[in-house]
């Protein structure tokens, strides 16, 4: 018999320990090779000091077992209180957020009965990343970040999905029309990615009407792929409308460790009285299970959950008078999920999955690129400054500007309100201030001094961004 696979299950809060201890009946009962360190999660950590939900104890197991199945988890709310979900990506590299979205035409009610569409998102970067200043009374600005490695990472993780499961066309979603340079990159990295997968369609959509025509037609997408925001969103979107976002699972794809989940909430309201639905969850130990080459298991498992949905046996959030037969509770679904092991569906298509792990991990490493010539041709200088109008501020900003720069323009809120400006352009107290060289590209003591100089002058400068060429190509916004 084949060695046992180490795996970390934590419970979580809630519904978690009800759905968990559902999944592991039916996952032992067909026979799932698992080895379980269970560790505690949740609120209850929280509340011990562990910011991110996990403790030390957890933390080493995950990385020993290098799989995590996770029920899910409250978060606390307030400061220091970071989600699990988040710090588990990011601490532990999971790059890759995995959903299947599926239909269950007729025995789940959904007005798409065609719907078979996975979107991959990326995990780790964008306004994820959570970084946040409050930079005057008025402002808080909150940080994109999109990088090339990133990028690629994930969009090659999309095509080589799939490649793997012999999918025929690949989507992003982006909104390049107005973040050109941002979303620009991803767009430009997937088209170059692309080009090394002939045999998969590629194509792209600005992301609002990608979300509608996805909430419309979803029948017209196969692998969608796009930025951690967007997949957060679209990913619900999608899962809902297959009839309920109760039924998915999900899973974090990195170099060394995956975490799976279901993509539900906690449902405190629910917990102790078991009537919850374990199907996300089973779902998310499905993906684990093909991800640790236990195909067999999880085609087992799939098609009896498969056989238990057609056969009328539901939970309350899916029952329906005229197609379900029985409502069942948590326990009872699971007992019914094992009576059905060995059995396939009758109309619902059947699945089958490799046993062995899906080997395109070296794959993604992202390519190695020639670092760029870069020039430093000014400074963006934002200030906090309440006292006037553009105009005022002009005149306080323009003699400081020294003999290497000079101020080109003054923006509010990214609307240019010096020179030209719009006269009905509402402004705020934050500024930024434009200074671009006067002759040849400046150094960065050309900037300290320029700061110095505004300091002096009593102005508040709280933030500066330095606008580089990148081989001769603006690597700023125009304006």
């Amino acid at each position: 018999m084949a060695e046992a696979t180490p795996i970390t299950l934590a419970k979580g809060d809630g519904i978690g320990p009800e759905v968990a201890d559902a999944v592991l009946h039916i996952l032992d009962a067909a026979g799932a090779r698992l080895k379980v360190e269970e560790v505690p999660a949740g609120e209850a950590m929280y509340r011990r000091g562990h910011g991110g939900g996990l403790g030390p104890d957890g933390w080493a197991s995950i990385r020993r077992t290098r799989v995590f199945l996770k029920g899910p988890v409250v978060t606390p709310q307030g400061p220091g209180f970071k989600s699990l979900n988040v710090t588990a990506r990011t601490a532990l590299g999971l790059f890759a957020n995995v959903r299947p979205c599926v239909s269950h035409h007729p025995y789940v009610r959904t007005r798409h009965p065609r719907m078979d569409v996975v979107i991959i998102r990326e995990n780790e970067e964008d306004l994820y990343t959570g970084i946040e200043h409050r930079q005057t009374d008025d402002v808080i600005q909150s940080v994109k970040l999109v990088s090339q490695p990133g990028s690629e990472r994930i969009v090659r993780y999309a095509f080589e999905y799939a490649r793997a499961n012999r999918r025929r066309k690949v989507t992003a979603l982006v909104k390049d029309n107005i973040m050109k340079m941002s979303d620009g990159l991803f767009l430009r990295t997937f088209q170059e990615v692309a080009a090394e997968y002939p045999e998969i369609k590629a194509d792209h959509l600005i992301v609002d009407i990608g979300a509608a025509r996805l909430a419309d037609q979803p029948e017209r997408f196969d692998v969608i792929v796009t930025l951690n925001l967007y997949g957060d969103i679209v990913s619900d979107i999608a899962a809902q409308i297959t009839g309920s976002i109760g039924l998915a699972g999900s899973a974090n794809i990195g170099d060394r460790c995956a975490m799976f989940e279901a993509l539900h909430g906690a449902a405190p309201a629910l917990a102790g009285q078991g009537v919850a639905n374990p199907s996300g969850l089973l779902m998310a130990a499905v993906m684990m299970l093909v991800h640790i080459g236990q195909g067999d298991v999880a085609a087992r498992v799939h098609n009896a959950w498969l056989r238990t949905i057609e056969d009328g046996i539901h939970t309350a959030d899916i029952f329906s008078r005229g197609m379900s037969r029985l409502r069942v509770g948590t326990q009872g679904f699971a007992e019914a999920v094992i009576e059905r092991l060995g059995q396939f569906p009758k109309t619902l298509p059947g699945v089958s999955y490799a046993v062995t792990r899906p080997t395109f991990d070296t794959a993604l490493r992202p390519s190695g690129r020639a670092p760029a010539v870069k020039e430093l041709v000014g400074v963006d200088v934002f200030l906090h400054w309440s006292d006037g109008g553009p105009e005022d501020l002009a005149a306080r900003v323009q003699p400081l500007a020294g003999p290497a720069l000079e101020l080109s323009s003054i923006s509010n809120r990214s609307q240019t309100v010096w020179p030209d400006g719009n006269a009905g352009t509402f402004c705020t107290d934050h500024w930024r201030c434009r200074f671009v060289v006067r002759g040849e590209p400046i150094v960065h003591r050309d900037i300290v001094a320029l700061l110095d100089r505004l300091a002096v002058a009593g102005l508040d400068f709280i933030q500066t961004e330095n606008l580089c060429n990148f081989d001769g190509k603006a690597g700023f916004s125009a304006t």
